[in-house]
């Protein structure tokens, strides 16, 4: 038995069989012995830290390195599993990424839209803005001017209950005809910017044309959703305050305006309801061409569980309308008493005395309002119902997929 590799044991003949292991030859003090591999190895690869090895292509990140998109070299190699990479980002084929949107990107994505459909935006703004606006102004100047206002009722204290009520429901139906162009006008309006901001979501064009044969289809609908939609919130608001008013007419008239005024209260609260909860049916009227109920359910369906944020979105746009309108107001304002001074708070106060200067250079306030607000509150509306779908139903894949064909 051998101690050592090659050496025969002490004692041994040397003429004996040796049936130990063959010998192995000695192994030099300065050589280590060699590694046992495995035939089949990974290929190399480069190793953080480490610039020998085989480098990635030009262009090409290396194993475990990040991305570098801004055309310089390569960044550092991170080892696998050291580095965290960020999530693709949502493609954006139009004005607004397809994806669940904030407030601000909603805002931004109307704006957005004035900016790449201008042409259409404003052709169509300025045209009903112009049309309509045109069309009170004349119908306020006749109507107050062949009719006597308000003041009249100061200038005739003998003036009978049936002639004061007689006159009170011609200043009305004045009003109510001017609401009634305004209103047409804005449905038009609603309609086809609607189309346009559908089609600026996919990053498409819109012209007048196109946007006309998309919204005409809609309009009747439009008007019906339009007059529907007011009625339940008046009705809301009626219900709400009737109690008071009939108690006030029973003799109790301390307690009945209290209780009025709480009904007055619970009505905004349920008024702010019921518009929040219907503030989608335009859009979904127009994009999913369904009816006027129909619609309704839809927006009921889409705005529940997410009350508040619609909310927050509608009241901010609201508020930019408020900010832009009083902005072009300041200046017309300032126009108005420096060319008919006189005659500055003459239609507030029904006044027949309301000259045709005032009337127009109001109606070109109201023009230049129009044309700016248009736009912001239909894209708002769009992109928030947009929006809704998309955290709902995915609607950012079908538009993904209808952005590539």
């Amino acid at each position: 038995m051998n101690d050592s590799p090659g050496r025969p044991s002490p004692g041994s003949s040397s003429d004996e069989p040796d049936n130990s292991a063959p010998e192995q030859p000695a192994t030099p003090a300065d050589q280590a012995p060699e590694a046992k591999w495995a035939r089949q190895q990974p290929p190399p690869g480069p190793w953080p830290g480490s610039g020998s090895g085989p480098q990635p292509p030009p262009g090409r990140p290396g194993w475990g390195s990040q991305p570098n998109n801004s055309g310089r070299s390569p960044g550092r190699q991170l080892a696998w599993g050291s580095g965290w990479t960020p999530p693709p980002q949502a493609p954006k084929p139009g004005v607004v990424p397809l994806r669940p949107l904030g407030a601000g990107e909603i805002i931004e994505g109307a704006f957005a839209t004035m900016r790449t459909q201008w042409r259409t935006v404003f052709g169509v703004s300025i045209g009903l803005a112009v049309v309509t606006q045109a069309a009170a102004t004349v119908i306020n100047g006749i109507w107050f001017r062949h009719n006597p206002g308000l003041d009249s009722l100061n200038d005739n204290p003998d003036m009978t209950a049936g002639e004061a009520l007689r006159l009170t429901g011609r200043l009305l139906a004045g009003m109510g005809i001017t609401s009634l162009v305004g209103i047409l006008g804005s449905i038009i309006a609603t309609a086809m910017l609607t189309v346009v901001v559908s089609r600026a979501v996919l990053g498409r064009t819109a012209t007048l044309r196109e946007a006309w044969t998309g919204a005409r289809p809609q309009l009747l609908r439009m008007l019906g959703l339009v007059i529907l939609v007011p009625l339940l919130i008046a009705a809301a608001m009626t219900v709400a305050i009737l109690p008071g008013l009939l108690v006030s007419l029973a003799g109790a008239e301390a307690g009945g305006a209290a209780l009025a005024l709480l009904g007055g209260i619970a009505g905004c609260v349920a008024a702010a309801w019921l518009w929040i909860r219907y503030s989608l049916a335009a859009p979904a009227l127009m994009l999913e061409k369904q009816g006027v109920t129909a619609s309704m359910r839809r927006s009921a369906k889409l705005v529940r569980g997410a009350w508040w944020r619609v909310f927050g979105v509608q009241l901010l746009a609201i508020l930019i309308v408020f900010v832009v309108t009083a902005i072009v107001q300041i200046p017309t304002g300032l126009v108005q008493l420096l060319f008919d001074g006189d005659n500055a708070n003459a239609l507030q106060g029904g006044s027949s005395s309301v000259s045709w200067t005032y009337l127009i250079i109001a109606g070109i306030g109201a023009v230049i309002s129009s044309v700016l607000t248009f736009p912001v509150t239909a894209g708002v509306t769009a992109l928030l119902y947009m929006d809704q779908r998309i955290r709902r139903e995915s609607l950012d894949v079908e538009l993904t997929r209808a952005a590539k064909n």
